[in-house]
């Protein structure tokens, strides 16, 4: 949008805010939402129009190690099914806020069954989980960009069914750790400030996860250092259902879809989506703080205030499905919500 375009928007919106019926500013945080979304849509009557979350599910190699979780791997494909029996969190969530769920198989170590017929269900298994990263690459470049081409054709059809609110979730053991290591490679913390407990380990196993992770830290910091972009950070510590998020925010943002963040796995592959759009985060909402320690920092990092703080640490697209009700307020405020001049109320003494 053209600068001088943004800024009379950005003025007529925020008149538009402060000209309805109630003193400056007293709808807080709402009225930095309602003026973000209408500046993404480019318009003073914005609108939300079939919200959806899609969670991405895969496996990663170190799971089958044990070392840093304490959930087998095969609780990937069983939370899966799950989801498509419709007996997740975010499929509870998504049920009450009338939002659209799909879940997508991006690389589960099973295959599951032909006759699997559900609407909201996408097969699109780049392979049966990452390889373990402790000794070697996690993905192939190719698979790496396989991956980040299937979110973003996700995301296309989902636009083209007049999507234009969208929110990612994640299933896969492990994906915190990677998620850390991701985190760690970008922003420069060390591993173990941005490791956390994820499906509940305790602190033994807490600190055989740091101790793994660090070093699969040191084995790969050589070749990221020498090429610290998206791809070789996906292809040496990442996982298939990062990769495929990576490329949903990147078209998300393209097709200027409102954007609610997740927790901390979604966060991290907005870290690696913002290495190739700078622009990206003017189109995300961070819906709220989760309870995994490294999320926080990652939230400062970037300079985001999520809009929830409830010690969150599920995944699964569940901040972004709780957040969402908040997003659709700021809006309807916007639209339904008289003047001062419409209602004939008095702005002497304002």
């Amino acid at each position: 949008m053209n600068t001088m375009i943004r800024t009379d928007l950005q003025q007529e919106l925020q008149h538009k805010i402060d000209s309805k019926t109630k003193p400056l500013g007293a709808l807080g945080r709402l009225e930095e939402v309602a003026l973000q979304v209408g500046l993404i849509q480019g318009s003073v009557h914005p609108q939300i129009h079939h919200p959806h979350i899609v969670v991405f599910a895969a496996d990663h190699g170190i799971a089958a190690t044990g070392l840093v979780n304490p959930y087998p791997q095969a609780v990937t494909a069983q939370m899966v099914l799950n989801f498509l029996a419709g007996g997740a969190a975010i499929n509870v969530f998504c049920r009450q806020q009338g939002i659209g769920l799909t879940v997508v198989d991006a690389g589960v170590n099973v295959d599951f069954p032909a006759d699997l017929v559900s609407t909201g269900f996408i097969a699109a298994k780049v392979g049966y989980g990452t390889r373990n990263y402790l000794e070697g690459d996690a993905m192939t470049a190719a698979e790496v960009q396989q991956a980040m081409a299937a979110g973003s054709r996700i995301v296309e059809d989902l636009g083209r069914e007049g999507c234009n609110c969208i929110g990612f979730g994640e299933m896969g053991i492990g994906n915190t750790s990677a998620a850390s290591l991701i985190m760690s490679f970008i922003t420069g913390i060390p591993v173990e400030q941005c490791a956390g407990r994820g499906t509940g380990v305790n602190d033994e196993q807490l600190e055989k996860k740091i101790t793994t992770l660090r070093q699969v830290s040191r084995l790969h910091l050589p070749a990221i250092a020498a090429s610290p972009d998206t791809w070789t950070i996906l292809q040496h510590v990442g996982g298939f259902e990062i990769a495929m998020m990576t490329g949903a925010y990147l078209k998300a943002a393209e097709l200027n879809m409102i954007i609610l963040v997740d927790g901390f796995i979604t966060t991290a592959a907005l870290l690696l989506a913002r290495q190739i759009n700078q622009g990206i985060l003017s189109h995300c909402i961070f819906s709220h703080n989760s309870g995994e320690q490294g999320h926080e920092k990652m939230l400062q990092y970037l300079d985001a205030r999520p809009l929830l703080n409830l010690g969150m640490r599920l995944g699964e697209g569940t901040g972004a499905a709780m957040a969402f009700p908040l997003v659709q307020s700021a809006v309807n405020f916007l639209q339904d919500m008289a003047s001062f001049e419409s209602a004939g109320v008095s702005t002497s003494g304002q």
